[in-house]
């Protein structure tokens, strides 16, 4: 059963709903950006995100392969969800930015971003 979260960052500018699983499945990344962050990712389709407010409060930081875009409130700071290299026709949000009230649950799956080529083939639904 899908259900809409609601989250955003820590000052608020930065709101957004994702339509997804009430028990969420996520990966816990250990590259270095993730890594140094906590970033918990739920990968939902571009049609399960939506924008609610703060577009204008968003900067964009990339690196490496500049692939991925990492979308920060310029106000406080954090990363409630990005374009994913490994998705970027979606979007990873960030678990520990939603909204706690519409989460029944959370399986977290360990993904080596380090190694991630060979993580990647090895699991088709990781982020990066």
């Amino acid at each position: 059963m899908l259900v809409v979260h609601a989250g955003g960052c820590h000052c608020g500018r930065v709101r957004f709903e994702a339509t997804a699983p009430a028990r969420l499945q996520v990966f816990d990344c250990n590259c270095s950006i993730c890594g140094k962050t906590g970033y918990l990712h739920l990968i939902v389709t571009a049609d399960r995100f939506k924008l609610i407010s703060g577009a204008d409060a968003l900067i964009t930081y990339s690196f490496n392969t500049h692939a991925a875009k990492h979308l920060f409130c310029r106000t406080c700071g954090v990363k409630s969800y990005y374009i994913p290299r490994s998705h970027p026709q979606g979007v990873s949000v960030n678990a520990r930015c939603i909204d706690s009230d519409t989460i029944e649950g959370m399986s977290v799956t360990p993904f080596n971003g380090l190694e991630w080529e060979k993580a990647r083939a090895e699991v088709p639904d990781a982020s990066e």
